[in-house]
């Protein structure tokens, strides 16, 4: 971990001088989106939510990014959202979501700050449906989306074919550091054509004590103007203290298809190889501690450029667990309303 960041101070301090140029013109601009649903739990492995209904925001986003010249550029992103919490009523508070300073050089960024993590970046710009749901590391709490530290990113040769993303944090998120772990993230992509695009993951989480967590990833998708689809497979490593490792490991593929100019069709399809023992507190669609298939399909209705209504159904199987017991099936429906603005 040290070595990785050493490398990435090396990186930093060999970056040539730069002059300033009083003649760049610099600016900037505010943009923003929200997406949230009416939804209906149909049924549910905790009869508590069963016929559970209403509407919410789960995401809202204000963000202002500034070229400062034409080499350094900034962000900041605000996020607020409705909790998953049927007990007690909350209103929703902002908190910084990004917050960076970006160096572009040689094809090549250098940015410090809390930025987004390599974790899920790519597959999440494929699915294109983050406003519906999570894609599947996200959803299971395999990561992070973001991460205060280090990172680089660019391309290794002129045609962009092979990219790469390296990420030295404090493995805290967005959230204040309070332990000496570190997290070290690192992406490698090709892109053969404009079509497709693979990518191989790895990142290390150094947590107190014997607890650390790997985590190994592997994606493929193919896109055209009317057609995406992706196939993923990642399994992480959760070493336990004084007990077994637990396992995380999960596949998933998603296929969406326009057809028409305003209609878009979507499904996906994740299968989880493993109980999430923490499964219960995953917002919005709490999972039940067993290994499960979740499926996710729908119709996306864009009248216009940036705005979308997506009537979709969420779908959890459970197996049978190591008791002997199946869990409810978990049935949301859901009308996902989204728009943006900039």
């Amino acid at each position: 971990m040290k070595k990785l960041a050493i490398l990435l101070f090396a990186v930093l301090f060999a970056i040539p001088s730069f002059p300033q140029d009083k003649k760049e013109e610099s600016g900037g601009k505010f943009s923003g989106y929200m997406f949230g649903d009416y939804y209906y739990y149909i049924d549910n492995h905790d009869p508590d939510l069963k016929d559970q209904r209403g509407i919410w925001f789960r995401r809202i986003y204000f963000t202002y990014d500034y070229n400062i010249n034409s080499s350094f550029s900034t962000r900041l992103r605000l996020e607020m959202g409705n909790e998953f919490n049927f007990e007690q009523a909350k209103t929703m508070v902002p908190f910084v979501k990004d917050a960076w300073l970006k160096y572009k050089f040689s094809k090549q960024a250098f940015i410090i700050g809390i930025s987004p993590t390599p974790t899920w970046n790519v597959v999440e710009k494929m699915w294109g449906y983050r406003s519906v749901e999570k894609t599947p590391l996200d959803l299971q709490k395999m990561g992070s989306s973001r991460d205060f530290g280090l990172a680089l990113k660019g391309q290794f040769d002129k045609s962009g074919i092979f990219k790469y993303h390296l990420m030295f944090s404090n493995g805290s998120s967005n959230k204040q550091e309070i332990d000496k772990g570190k997290s070290g993230l690192l992406s490698l992509g090709l892109y053969p054509s404009q079509k497709w695009v693979i990518e191989l993951y790895a990142d290390y989480a150094d947590h107190a004590g014997n607890t650390d967590w790997y985590t190994l990833q592997a994606f493929m998708g193919y896109v055209t103007k009317n057609l995406r689809a992706g196939l993923q497979y990642a399994d992480q490593t959760r070493q336990k203290e004084n007990t077994a490792d637990q396992k995380m490991r999960v596949a998933s593929l998603f296929i969406v298809g326009a057809v028409s100019e305003q209609v878009s069709l979507l499904g996906r399809v994740d299968r989880n190889l493993d109980p999430n023992l923490k499964g219960e507190k995953i917002s919005y669609i709490p999972f039940a501690e067993a290994k499960n298939t979740f499926f996710v399909g729908g119709v996306d209705w864009h009248p216009v450029k940036g705005v979308s209504f997506i009537p979709n159904v969420e779908f959890v199987k459970y197996d049978e667990t190591d008791d002997g017991v199946t869990p409810t099936s978990d049935v949301i429906a859901r009308v996902t309303f989204f728009w943006k603005f900039k």
